[in-house]
């Protein structure tokens, strides 16, 4: 077999190349833009001007108002912001919040932190395909819920969750909605009011943006306690020096995304589709983990039979970055928490690689993938 003579990226729901419109448009903020936008003089500015018109940026691909857009150190902070900042702002309303058993840490881990104060917790269930009952949700609400926290699509199987429906229920019974679009943004349409949500958190670098930038939209009269303290930064919501560098770069990527969404989320489809095809028809026994149609369109979850996914990403990591749905460590086989969830049976589950198609992916790309992977698996699967 001839190989690839570039290594194959397959990882894009890990993270993202900054896109070269975005690179340039952070060029002019590296070499002569240096003003601190809360100076009023000549060098804050052109600074302070950059990083509102990246708010509209932000808020055009949200269809929300730019005065609803903070800016963050990415999806971490953001999620943190929403949980903690509801927590301490309604802390006289109640203590339950309501979230799923397939979060991101950065949900998950706010949310046991939370329980140390006092929080009490409701983590719901999940189907075979990774969804969440909106059902669920309406029944696990009381007198003392003050916010919901269900993530748009899921980082590992790109189930899409029914936000929409969920909203119906917290509207009812005047409870906060959060929910974490990490992975969802820029892929699918990510509208604040056709969601219903009160809280998003978005991050930069999954948007081809850098690492290091995010977004937080806060639905205007929404009670959030600042998650940052100091000076009256970002309306007083989130103190520090504003960073104009990464806040223009997070604009760029959301107006490119915004702008090309259909045409970018063809793309991703039309290369997962073709990916997936080919192994199964060159694997023999796979199965797909997540919802077969509910699903981002760039995201592949396949388990492949009689093999130990991290066993052959070890053997392609120079040629091929992907990532696996369990690890192995001392013999013992972890299964990822959303597999176990959704009830993956271990033998499917040890054999799991999550495969992600972005906007630079080709067609050449994915023959070249398949037949190292093919290559790879084989010679596992006979030793």
């Amino acid at each position: 077999m001839k190989h690839q003579d570039h290594p194959i990226y397959l990882d894009y729901n890990a993270s993202t190349p900054i896109a070269p419109e975005v690179a340039n448009a952070m060029r002019p903020f590296i070499a002569s833009h240096y003003g601190n936008p809360s100076s009023p003089h000549w060098a804050g500015r052109p600074a302070k001007e950059a990083f509102e018109r990246a708010r509209g940026q932000v808020a055009g691909l949200l269809g929300c108002e730019a005065a609803e857009v903070i800016f963050t150190s990415g999806g971490t902070e953001s999620n943190n912001h929403a949980l903690k900042g509801a927590f301490f702002a309604l802390r006289e309303k109640g203590n339950h919040i309501v979230t799923s058993s397939i979060e991101h840490p950065a949900v998950l881990n706010p949310c046991r932190f939370l329980e140390t104060l006092g929080a009490e917790v409701t983590y719901l269930p999940v189907d075979g395909t990774g969804m969440v009952n909106p059902d669920d949700v309406r029944s696990a609400i009381t007198d003392r819920t003050i916010l919901v926290t269900i993530m748009h699509a899921n980082n590992e199987v790109g189930t899409i969750q029914p936000i929409g429906d969920i909203a119906r229920f917290t509207r009812e019974r005047a409870v906060l909605l959060h929910t974490d679009a990490a992975q969802s943004a820029g892929k699918i349409p990510v509208r604040v009011n056709d969601l219903g949500v009160d809280l998003l958190s978005v991050a930069g670098h999954k948007v081809y943006a850098p690492k290091g930038v995010g977004a937080l939209y806060i639905r205007s009269g929404t009670p959030l306690e600042p998650f940052m303290h100091g000076a009256g930064h970002e309306s007083g919501r989130r103190a520090g020096t504003e960073n104009v560098l990464f806040d223009v770069a997070l604009g760029k990527a959301c107006e490119v995304a915004a702008r090309g969404l259909a045409e970018h989320a063809q793309h991703l489809r039309a290369m997962r589709d073709d990916l997936h095809r080919q192994l199964r028809e060159r694997l023999g026994e796979t199965r797909l983990n997540g919802h077969p149609e509910r699903r981002l369109p760039n995201t592949l979850s396949i388990a492949i039979q009689d093999l130990a996914a991290n066993e052959l990403l070890d053997a392609i990591r120079d040629r091929v970055a992907a990532s696996a749905g369990s690890a192995c460590h001392a013999g013992q086989v972890t299964i990822s928490g959303v597999l176990a969830a959704m009830g993956v049976p271990t033998e499917w589950a040890r054999g799991t690689l999550r495969l992600s198609t972005g906007r630079m992916t080709t067609e050449k790309d994915i023959a070249s993938a398949v037949e190292v992977i093919v290559e790879t698996a084989e010679r596992l699967r006979h030793g």
